[in-house]
């Protein structure tokens, strides 16, 4: 009688547990990425191309601390500069692509695509951009000790000492680079073509060098308290933040450049983080105080959505690919 009883229980739990197992077996499959875990979920790694204090530099720990705060996690600018950004630009490329690598992308970054020809990484078909930040106007600048007080005074001062002037940059093929480039093409000037590793403007200051294009945010303090002279911004027309400094092309018509700076991430990094980037970042561009601070670096917010954002940046590369051919500007 115990035997059968015992029999009979487990008949019972024999058919509980195929009735759960059948269940079970009955609810639908979720999709891999419902099981993930949320992003971010960990610090989130913001790459620059430059070094600490540069113009890039200070538009990526603004906007970091923003996605900062309103996501929950850190975003950490990691300063990796050489190359003209190409270093930083194949780590990002080359980095997993799953949120937590992005990269701050610069007008550079567009140069360096054509400048470089051995490059391990295709920036047009292995980044993807996230959402524009901002415009990057540069200001024409020289060392206080230059008697040059106009583009046309330093044209002439140029011709006059064809050699002597040293015009610093970021390293060859960056946007400071180009700039004056463009400068000595259309203006028919010799220039010394310093590039920097580093931090270029001690030695302006010094005066070891005499010209620089320099970005508006790392630049107009010392514009602002006199230890440079700003001859003229690189713009179509004169800044609201300077409006008495003229525009290079106010002198030489047709002279135009205007950097960049937004938010870049791997090919692959899925649509969703994609897409919340670019949301959080367009409510950094539409916020008073954000716009602000973005005012008073003289920079302008850039708004885009990815896909209008990876377009613009495949131009820019098909743009300044033109400008270099025409340079016949190698790099170093």
């Amino acid at each position: 009688m115990q035997l059968r009883r015992r029999e009979d229980a487990m008949t019972v739990h024999r058919r509980r547990f195929l009735h759960l197992a059948a269940g079970a077996a009955a609810l639908p499959v979720l999709p891999r990425s419902a099981s993930a875990e949320t992003w971010p979920a960990r610090p989130v790694r913001l790459v620059v191309g430059f070094p600490a204090g540069n113009a890039p530099d200070i538009i990526a720990r603004m906007l970091g601390q923003w996605l900062s705060d309103r996501l929950g996690q850190q975003f950490i600018v990691d300063n990796r500069p050489g190359a003209g950004s190409t270093i930083a630009t194949e780590g990002v490329a080359n980095s997993p692509a799953d949120g937590y690598t992005l990269m701050l992308a610069v007008m550079s970054n567009a140069i360096g695509a054509s400048l470089y020809t051995n490059l391990r990484y295709d920036l047009k078909r292995d980044l993807v951009g996230v959402a524009g930040v901002a415009n990057a106007p540069f200001i024409m600048l020289v060392n206080p000790d230059v008697p040059a007080r106009t583009v046309p005074e330093f044209i002439a001062y140029a011709k006059a000492h064809p050699g002597k002037i040293n015009m610093a940059s970021g390293g060859t093929g960056t946007s400071t680079h180009l700039l004056g480039e463009l400068l000595k093409m259309m203006a028919g000037v010799e220039l010394v073509h310093v590039p920097y590793r580093g931090n270029y403007i001690p030695d302006l200051l010094s005066g070891q060098t005499q010209l620089l294009f320099g970005p508006i945010p790392q630049t107009i303090g010392f514009v602002r308290d006199g230890r440079l002279r700003a001859l003229a911004v690189t713009t179509p027309k004169r800044l609201d933040i300077l409006p008495d400094v003229p525009t290079v092309g106010e002198f030489l018509p047709g002279y135009e450049g205007v950097g960049w700076y937004g938010l870049a991430a791997p090919k692959s990094t899925p649509r969703e983080i994609v897409d919340r980037l670019n949301q959080e970042t367009n409510a950094a561009l539409a916020d008073a105080e954000f716009k602000k601070k973005l005012a008073n670096l003289g920079v302008e917010p850039i708004v885009a959505t990815p896909a209008e954002y990876t377009r613009f940046i495949a131009d820019e590369v098909d743009k300044w690919a033109k400008v270099i051919h025409h340079a016949a500007i190698k790099p170093e």
